[in-house]
């Protein structure tokens, strides 16, 4: 049976049920953020900066960690905190 036979006589395709994330590399966020990457790159090692995945060796983000992350930035005075 070739693989498309396989596939009409009844196997099962899997269904994917959360719709696929959208994930920035460095460069990517950096430009979404308008920071820099060496910034993006520095923050990660010191552990303030946004949330970030890694897949084997690469380094991603999701968009909306970085979204999250800007918002509980926001401030309303230069005293705040």
């Amino acid at each position: 049976m070739t693989p498309n036979a396989l596939h009409h006589a009844g196997a099962a395709t899997p269904k994917l049920i959360v719709p696929p994330e959208v994930l920035l590399t460095p460069p990517e966020a950096a430009k979404s953020l308008k920071m820099s990457v060496s910034w993006l790159a520095k923050a990660r090692m010191r552990g303030d900066g946004p949330p970030f995945v890694r897949v084997g060796r690469s380094i991603r983000y999701r968009e909306d960690d970085l979204r999250q992350w800007l918002k509980a930035r926001r401030r309303l005075s230069t005293s705040e905190q």
